[in-house]
């Protein structure tokens, strides 16, 4: 099946007139109604799907900047100076901050801390702090249809700060079009930390804290590992733009990866920034720039997109699925019985995973016989 011939898709999940007076204010740029339609989204309250369905078509506009790196490294500080330095220039500002989620609540841990204290008062810089639900990556489900409301509101730069939990920081990609890694001088064992894989995803990699004994030595260090990146075997996209996510990407889609290593690959800068007083930043903005234009003038953009919804789509369906199972799993006792069924010889785990997952793959097998 292809073309016309393809299943049709459900129709959208319909809102409530509630939630489409909600999502009309917030089109017509209350930044109550936003507020409101993130918390919606944040706690997952009955109907926000329908609500991030009905913002998707007016999203597209904004730059999404992911600024990463590990704790102590000036994150909150930076992305505080950005936000100003954006505003400077006219431009509207939403600032998600991925907090450590509290084990009782779920909440953002440092969900209260003040950390915007440059611009306070300014209705034109909307910050939220959202908890990463515990999500190694930082990024909950919840900060992408965030990500998403801050879009279709019309903010020029979205800003995400994630919690900064190391390797696993990659997840920022999904979400970001271009990623920053913040590196505190003399560290050392965060330069290690980053040849161990989050390398890979950062298209400017910041020293913060330039005026810092050891900032031209960590600087070197990562012009030196950007310089590996780029030469030996392996190619300079293999990271955020190239690569390792043209290996995930469909057959379809290579014309497109083909045209896009055709063009001039990004080289990402290492820059040096004092957050504390602004310094360097203005020179990171422009390189924030200059890597969206890229981005755009390289066809790229289409793919990082295609490769973002991809993994959104993933992960839904893992999440419904998943919803689904366990669901079947309480119908037939709860995993305790099931599991103490097994222990006691009388069924296998296989089996009854076989019988969990049945029903859901016939239904699956009757839904692609009527779409044929």
């Amino acid at each position: 099946m292809a073309g016309s011939d393809a299943p049709a898709f459900a129709d959208a999940p319909t809102l409530s007139d509630a939630d489409e007076a909600l999502v009309d204010e917030l089109l017509d740029g209350s930044h109550r109604a936003l507020a409101r339609v993130i918390t919606k989204i944040e706690n997952r309250t009955p109907g926000y799907r329908a609500i991030v369905s009905a913002l998707h078509e007016h999203t597209g506009g904004a730059d999404v900047i992911g600024i990463t790196g590990s704790p102590g490294a000036g994150k909150s500080t930076l992305v505080d100076k950005l936000a100003a330095a954006y505003r400077d220039r006219g431009d509207t500002v939403g600032v998600i901050a991925v907090d450590p989620s509290s084990p009782y609540t779920g909440g953002a841990v440092l969900g209260d801390r003040i950390r915007m204290g440059s611009n306070v008062g300014d209705m034109d810089v909307f910050f939220r702090s959202m908890s990463a639900r515990g999500q190694l990556g930082g990024l909950s489900t919840a900060t992408a249809d965030a990500v998403k409301a801050l879009d279709a509101f019309g903010k020029d730069a979205v800003v995400l700060e994630t919690v900064g939990a190391g390797q696993n920081e990659v997840d920022v990609v999904r979400t970001a079009d271009t990623v920053a890694v913040l590196v505190q001088p003399g560290s050392g064992d965060d330069v290690q930390t980053l040849k161990a894989g989050i390398l890979e995803i950062g298209d400017v990699f910041v020293v913060n804290k330039a005026d810092m004994d050891g900032a031209q030595r960590t600087v070197a260090e990562l012009e030196e590992m950007v310089h590996r990146r780029d030469g030996g075997t392996t190619p300079r996209d293999t990271g955020h733009h190239g690569a390792a996510a043209m290996a995930s990407a469909d057959p379809d889609e290579t014309d497109d990866a083909e045209s896009a290593e055709s063009s001039e690959s990004w080289t990402p800068e290492v820059l040096e920034t004092i957050a504390n007083t602004g310094e360097g930043v203005e020179a990171l903005i422009e390189t924030f720039d200059a890597h969206a234009a890229y981005l755009r003038d390289s066809g790229e953009i289409a793919a990082t997109e295609r490769r973002r919804y991809a993994e959104e789509i993933r992960t839904l369906v893992r999440a419904d699925v998943g919803a689904l199972a366990t669901a079947e799993i309480e119908r037939r006792g709860g995993i305790d019985r099931l599991a103490e069924r097994v222990r006691d010889r009388e069924t296998d785990p296989y089996a009854v995973a076989e019988a969990i997952v049945g029903p859901i793959a016939d239904c699956v097998d009757e839904a692609g016989d009527r779409d044929d």
